[in-house]
């Protein structure tokens, strides 16, 4: 039976697959911190004009901003960057790839928070999905100077993805009653003052006003979809299905970023990379039919109420 939250699962992979054209275009003229701060604070004015109209409020809980805080270090504030970094020397498409690797680090991390318990069949599922990313990726090809580093600080960002979707379902998601949006406002809010602070503090300016049309539209594709209904969509999806499953979202990333990578950026496409694709489609599925129902989800009535 088809589920439930699939619909929104497919559309947040779409919108996250072509995210990483978006920083690819934006990068060519922007520095890494002014592209993730550009995407934080636009991604930030979209969910507070949600909450706005949808007649709810910021949550008063100090402790709740605290965890804001630590979860937007690991979800926004550093992976951001440094994809940013990361795509100034690998393509959006390997960009996308190494973000496949997420439900790997999520895993392990869901295990050390005890979040979720995952079954065999759900280690399987993660490990050929692991399997798959290799191919895509062509581990056999050497990797040197620029593009190292690039995928390693993709690599890296992937991690961090990992650690805060643990640590949202641990502390965030998983004991709260606030509507999905809320918290999602929450965050990214307190991800904005974040990269403020770290971007003026590097000496780098906000805001480049002789930036062409082409990076604003970008910033704005970004921010506006990447960040703000993006999040949305990730607090809407978790907490139906859970954090180890809504991470596998990233396994369909390559597809949409190859998508858009080659037919407008031009990027090129190997044989391994549609073969890695059809491994990683049939990792997610057997990851999907071995789940369970996940700790970390809101009781059935706060489900409800968002």
């Amino acid at each position: 039976m088809l589920k439930p939250w699939l619909p929104g699962f497919l559309l947040l992979a779409a919108i996250w697959g072509n995210s990483f054209f978006f920083i690819k275009v934006a990068v060519e003229v922007l520095q890494p911190l002014q592209v993730s701060f550009g995407r934080m604070a636009i991604g930030a004015l979209v969910l507070l004009t949600a909450v706005l109209f949808g007649g709810k409020r910021l949550p008063r809980d100090p402790r709740l901003w605290g965890h804001f805080q630590i979860a937007s270090i690991v979800l926004t504030t550093l992976p951001f960057t440094l994809f940013a970094y990361g795509e100034q020397y690998v393509s959006s498409v390997v960009a996308a790839i190494w973000n496949a690797t997420t439900p790997l680090c999520t895993l392990a991390f869901t295990l050390l928070l005890r979040s979720e318990k995952p079954t065999p069949g759900r280690v399987a599922g993660l490990g050929l999905g692991f399997a798959g990313v290799m191919v895509v990726l062509g581990v056999w090809q050497p990797l040197a100077g620029g593009q190292l580093g690039g995928s390693l600080a993709c690599f890296g960002a992937a991690a961090c993805y990992g650690l805060g979707g643990a640590y949202m379902g641990r502390f965030i998601t998983g004991r709260r009653p606030e509507p999905p949006v809320v918290l999602a406002a929450g965050q990214l809010l307190s991800g904005t003052v974040q990269l403020a602070v770290v971007t003026l503090l590097a000496g780098v300016p906000l805001v480049d006003l002789h930036a062409p049309a082409s990076v604003w539209w970008s910033l704005a594709g970004l921010g506006g979809l990447g960040t703000g209904v993006a999040y949305l969509l990730l607090y809407w999806v978790q907490v139906r299905a859970g954090v180890t499953t809504t991470s596998t979202v990233t396994y369909l990333l390559p597809v949409f970023a190859a998508i858009s990578g080659v037919a407008v950026l031009g990027e090129s496409i190997s044989w391994n990379q549609p073969v890695g694709a059809l491994v990683i489609l049939v990792a997610i599925a057997l990851t999907q039919r071995t789940a369970r129902r996940p700790v970390s989800a809101l009781p059935e009535e706060a489900v409800q109420r968002t």
